[in-house]
């Protein structure tokens, strides 16, 4: 069969990657053509757009780079014409990947989408289009599926895919051959995970690193990027002193005895890998506001919103400040708060089930396809 995927950030990379890995092994005449990155060509997929030209941060942004955004559009809808795929994958990205729908739908093209738009948080309306547009919906965290079954559709939960990708990179790597290959000495390591976007890499990582010096209790380790140079993280982080690690943030989050991370998939990474976090977002004054208007959800934290209780301390906005980051880093480096959150961090793996998902969500979708 002839599958045509979208994916605009590098977590749906990511995830796409192993569900075309999975999808390879069921369908050997498997062909794939693919907005998405390294990892989906790596897992065999013609990559025709790069996700690091699609990914706009914040209303501001987007609205910025709106001529770019509406000619992607338009030239995805010419280029899925042309290939004519027997299935349209999805995969998150809703501002673009829902107007990409309603075109598929319309062009008599069936529709799978894979991670869900966050309609639980905010744009719950969007529920009319997905009903519409969709054909199969994939869900990766357990409270969507009776979400959308309240809302009158059924969907499919099969698990969360980072736990194939927890399971596969972490199970390999010892701490003396992590320190070793990015020279680091034995001591605790404090992990700083500043997101991947320029933008949010201003705000968040000089509180971070002045956070991390005044805790004085470990070395501060960077997950940098690799398609962002040295240089760019040197310039943000000024005279601050600090270690990096580039291209290996699951193993210097298993390695580190605590984390500050930046709100989003990093968060939920970190809390299935088990090391205690602090939660931390500081965006732009115009994009938060509107945020504040919009998004209605108790935390911005996956592993509190899925546990539906503060697992994890959220530092949001004017709350994030260096001094009030770094109490938050030295309760959890030891003591009864970091115990409790080791607890509840156990019970995030146990309730978003066992490893596999990949491999099961490839296989609802063959037999669905087949029948």
């Amino acid at each position: 069969m002839k599958y045509y995927v979208i994916a605009g950030e590098a977590s749906g990379d990511l995830h796409g990657s192993n569900l075309l890995r999975a999808l390879s092994k069921l369908d050997q005449q498997a062909e794939f053509r693919v907005w998405g990155g390294d990892q989906m060509e790596q897992a065999g997929a013609t990559v025709v757009k790069h996700y690091r030209d699609l990914a706009f941060m914040g209303f501001a942004e987007v609205i910025a780079n709106l001529p770019t955004i509406l000619g992607n559009l338009k030239w995805c809808k010419q280029d899925i014409l042309a290939y004519r795929p027997d299935v349209l994958i999805l995969i998150d990205y809703p501002g673009f990947n829902l107007r990409i729908a309603e075109f598929a739908r319309k062009s008599g093209i069936r529709v799978f989408y894979y991670i869900s738009p966050q309609i639980w948080a905010w744009k719950k309306n969007r529920i009319h289009k997905i009903r519409r547009d969709v054909d199969e919906m994939f869900v990766i965290l357990p409270f969507e599926k009776p979400f959308y079954h309240d809302l009158g559709m059924e969907v499919h939960f099969e698990g969360h895919p980072l736990l194939d990708v927890l399971n596969s990179e972490t199970a390999s790597s010892s701490r003396a051959s992590f320190l070793e290959r990015h020279g680091l000495p034995e001591a605790p390591l404090i992990a700083l995970l500043p997101g991947s976007r320029k933008q949010e890499i201003r705000k968040m990582l000089p509180i971070m690193l002045d956070a991390a010096q005044t805790l004085n209790m470990g070395i501060p380790v960077v997950a940098a990027v690799p398609w962002l140079p040295a240089s760019f993280y040197d310039e943000v982080a000024g005279p601050r002193t600090f270690s990096r690690v580039v291209g290996d943030t699951y193993a210097l989050l298993q390695q580190a005895s605590v984390a500050a991370v930046t709100s989003g998939t990093a968060t939920l990474e970190a809390g299935l890998i088990g090391v205690p976090e602090v939660v931390c977002y500081k965006g732009g004054t115009i994009s938060y506001w509107i945020a504040r208007q919009l998004v209605k959800v108790k935390y911005i934290s996956l592993v509190n919103l899925i546990l539906d209780r503060p697992v994890v301390k959220e530092l949001i906005q004017h709350e994030l400040q260096p001094s009030a980051l770094s109490l938050e880093l030295k309760a959890l480096l030891q003591g009864s708060r970091r115990e409790q959150q080791l607890a509840d961090l156990k019970l995030l793996r146990q309730v978003l089930g066992g490893p596999g998902a990949s491999q099961r969500v490839a296989e609802k979708m063959w037999s669905i396809l087949n029948a």
